[in-house]
């Protein structure tokens, strides 16, 4: 078991240090959703609730709490499209 979580964790995405195969498992808390790689902030994005959730030493903090409501520059996606939180009535 250690050594699968040492390959999961390996550095898959220049200096993150998540790989590829762990994001693919990995969803958000709070809308079960996939996340999606920011490596410009270094956090994980749910798109689908506007809510980033930090990597800290190439662990990703999936608690509620620790997740923060993203601005609208965050919300870019790596193809130029922006994903806003939706609005609430």
């Amino acid at each position: 078991m250690v050594r699968l979580g040492r390959i999961l964790l390996k550095d898959g995405h220049g200096g993150v240090g998540i790989s590829k195969t762990l994001l693919e498992f990995l969803v958000c808390p709070l809308s079960k959703q996939p996340l999606r790689l920011c490596e410009k902030t270094n956090c994980l994005i749910s798109d689908t609730i506007g809510v980033s959730y930090p990597i800290l030493d190439g662990i990703p903090h999936l608690v509620p709490t620790d997740g923060k409501i993203i601005e609208t520059d965050d919300a870019i996606n790596s193809d130029g499209s922006v994903d806003l939180p939706a609005k609430r009535n």
